[in-house]
């Protein structure tokens, strides 16, 4: 058999073929009608507000950015990096932006034809808001695969660079995308948990008004929220888990080729995860054209629809893997497609636990609204209580996935315990490449919600029939469920990813330094403090997001409470709420909040490394990944439980709207928004990012540092 065919040109084919699907869907979305002019003028305000804040987030990054890109030149120039990763560093961060920009774009042009289109039937709204969805799917493995491939290429081919160079790289550009996910993922989810706690405390509950009336101040800013923290912060979050899934696969694929002299090349060991991303691409593609239901579905329908989809693109990976594998390498390495198996298996589990533990077709949440009955204090129990046990089988499910993924990988084959260990390494990469294979549909599922959410917005403000915003709520619904299970898929990704950087960063020493020997015994000092820190770093990172949207939450509730009281007619109904004024407030505490988080996360492995040392990084960096791993399901899946059991009680349950128990509801929703949209997906950034800064910086902390 004829193994010497270029399969790494399927990459390019992948991102044209994504981006050209993008194309596509922006233009089905500008097909359909916006709706009455009221309609349209609220949309052109969320337009706006969105816009606004995006350019001075944007603005803000490209001053950082300026910052670590003359750092980076610093450390080139005194050889401590080649040149190619301040360069690296800057694309990966543009394509991160880029991908959210875009997905924001076709969320806000798609909110009022999602609501437009939901007064005609629930499929029908589906439809508009699922194509939005899939705009921010396929634009993020559209631009990943991209650039993956034209830095492959230009190094390889224009450069003569050695794979190992390429790999190193790499892995900067995914810092890059890293460090602009973070900021976009904690600007964007203090602005719309702000927005949201704001307008829910002083409207739902002072007020007594519905969600989403006109009269409430804050909900303007409260649609813009929904875009530029769950479209745009979370799709620039999904392109760093995906790139750096890839990236990381990449290094450990290059490590485990040097100790073989057959066909495991380190080219080969690139190719097979750039190729299986590619293959995801088009299998998620066709996945996207089975998300369909006849007219008149239910809700079970349309979940059922988005199942088949992801269904059909995760089977068909699992198919067209196994043949990949074995053209590359042959038979003797075919145990790592069960590491890709075991990937792919283990993110199928971990979305439905999660499903389970949220949704509100299941005892957890449904157990958890009846808690409303004796109050808010037994629901803020419950709720926590749920979280730290929803932290059980998902953990439980990766340490599987991780054991199977390293111990297969080698399966057959007469190694040493060292090199084995590098195969091994190699298989959990591979693994978390199979879970975020067919990002493009998992993400389409979870960004549509956010679409549907403003589409009942827009149903509310604009008056229409209240089947539209019954019709919208159930899309909304469904969208809380596919987006709980989205966070859990991407945190169990994120995981294996920063595992994988882990072992990349080892590798990267022993590269620099072919002599150096790491002391990673349980009784090194600089180890256990490192771990101590990395422990402790997870939960002062959480506090002060959740300080910063209690902060920025306070303002809006301030000015919120100043509109009611001073503006003469407002709940009348006779006269407009300032909306403009809750965008700039929120617009402003985001991006001031937004800056020590993100920093904190850059600086303290450089400064843990200049102290204690490699060893006391790579403590650190384990430190942070099992117990940000536990904090970041924990928060997400009492956040998700929180928002579902308010709304299975707005569905009629313990009372309904407007009852005692409907009221503290709100505020356990209103404690889970900065939960499971601000802390839990940034905590899973802050696992990969702190790897990746680690690597970037791994020749510096090796020449200096006191310990």
């Amino acid at each position: 058999m004829n193994r010497n065919i270029d399969l790494m040109i399927l990459t390019p084919i992948g991102a044209v073929l994504a981006l050209a699907f993008v194309v596509y869907l922006f233009r089905k979305i500008k097909s359909f009608p916006e709706g009455n002019d009221a309609m349209k003028a609220i949309s052109a305000k969320i337009r706006r507000g969105a816009n606004a804040f995006m350019k001075r987030q944007y603005t803000t990054i490209a001053w950082f950015f300026v910052v670590m890109i003359a750092i980076l030149c610093v450390m080139a120039f005194f050889d401590f990096l080649t040149w190619y990763v301040p360069f690296a560093f800057l694309t990966g961060g543009a394509f991160s932006g880029f991908a959210g920009f875009v997905g924001m774009k076709a969320a806000t042009m798609a909110n009022a034809r999602t609501a437009n289109a939901a007064q005609e039937s629930l499929n029908k709204g589906l439809r508009v808001a699922f194509s939005a969805g899939s705009v921010m799917g396929f634009v993020v493995v559209g631009l990943g695969l991209f650039d993956l491939a034209a830095w492959y290429y230009i190094l390889k081919y224009v450069f003569n660079e050695p794979i190992h160079e390429i790999t190193a790289a790499m892995l900067t550009f995914g810092m890059g995308a890293s460090t602009v996910a973070l900021f976009a993922r904690v600007g964007g989810g203090i602005f719309t948990k702000a927005a949201d706690v704001g307008a829910d405390l002083v409207g739902k509950v002072e007020a007594g008004i519905p969600e989403d009336d006109p009269r409430n101040p804050a909900v303007i800013a409260d649609n813009v929220g929904d875009n530029v923290g769950d479209v745009a912060g979370m799709g620039a979050d999904l392109y760093e888990s995906y790139v750096g899934s890839i990236v990381s696969s990449c290094a450990l694929g290059v490590a485990a080729a040097s100790v073989f002299d057959d066909m495991l090349t380190g080219d080969r060991a690139v190719t097979i995860p750039m190729a299986m991303a590619a293959i995801g691409v088009i299998a998620s593609i066709i996945g996207s054209f089975l998300v369909r239901t006849k007219e008149g579905a239910t809700q079970k329908n349309l979940l059922s629809a988005l199942r088949r989809g992801t269904n059909f693109s995760a089977i068909a990976i699992a198919v067209i893997s196994f043949p990949l594998v074995w053209f590359m390498l042959g038979s003797d390495y075919i145990g790592l497609y069960g590491a890709i198996l075991s990937g792919l298996l283990a993110g199928v589990g971990i979305a439905f636990v999660t499903e389970y533990y949220t949704s509100d077709n299941y005892n957890p949440t449904k157990e958890l609204a009846g808690t409303t009955k004796t109050g808010t204090a037994t629901l803020m129990i419950g709720g926590l209580s749920l979280g730290m046990k929803s932290t059980a089988i998902p953990t439980l499910i990766i340490c599987a996935s991780i054991l199977v993924s390293f111990f297969i990988s080698g399966a057959g084959l007469d190694l040493a315990a060292e090199d084995a260990a590098k195969i091994g390494l190699y298989g959990i990469g591979l693994s978390a490449v199979g879970m975020l294979s067919t990002l493009g549909l998992t993400l389409a599922n979870d960004a549509y919600g956010p679409v549907a959410d403003n589409a009942g917005g827009i149903a509310e403000m604009a008056k229409l029939p209240k089947e539209v915003r019954q019709r919208t709520d159930a899309l909304d619904s469904l969208g809380n469920t596919t987006a709980a299970t989205g966070k859990g898929f991407a945190i169990a990704a994120g995981a294996l990813t920063a595992l994988a950087l882990v072992a990349s960063y080892i590798d990267r020493l022993h590269y620099l330094d072919p002599d150096f020997e790491l002391d990673l015994a349980i009784n090194n000092p600089t180890v256990l403090v490192g771990l101590f820190l990395g422990c402790m770093i997870t939960f002062f990172f959480t506090a002060r997001l959740m300080n910063s949207v209690g902060r920025a939450a306070q303002s809006v509730v301030v000015e919120v409470r100043r509109q009611f009281k001073e503006i003469t007619g407002l709940m009348a109904g006779t006269a407009e709420a300032d909306y403009e004024t809750c965008v700039d407030l929120c617009t402003k505490s985001s991006i001031r909040e937004m800056v020590f988080p993100a920093l904190l996360a850059v600086f303290a492995p450089i400064g843990t490394g200049l102290v204690l040392g490699p060893d006391g990084v790579v403590g650190f960096l384990m430190g942070a990944t099992a117990c940000g791993l536990m904090m970041a399901i924990f928060t997400a899946n009492s956040g998700g439980a929180w928002d579902n059991a308010k709304k299975y009680i707005e569905a009629g349950s313990h009372g309904g709207k407007g009852s005692d128990a409907h009221k503290a509801a709100v505020v356990g929703d209103t404690v889970g928004d900065p939960f499971k949209d601000t802390c839990g997906p940034a905590v899973d950034i802050l696992l990969k990012l702190s790897a990746m800064v680690s690597i970037v910086f791994a020749g510096l902390v090796l020449s200096y540092h006191i310990f």
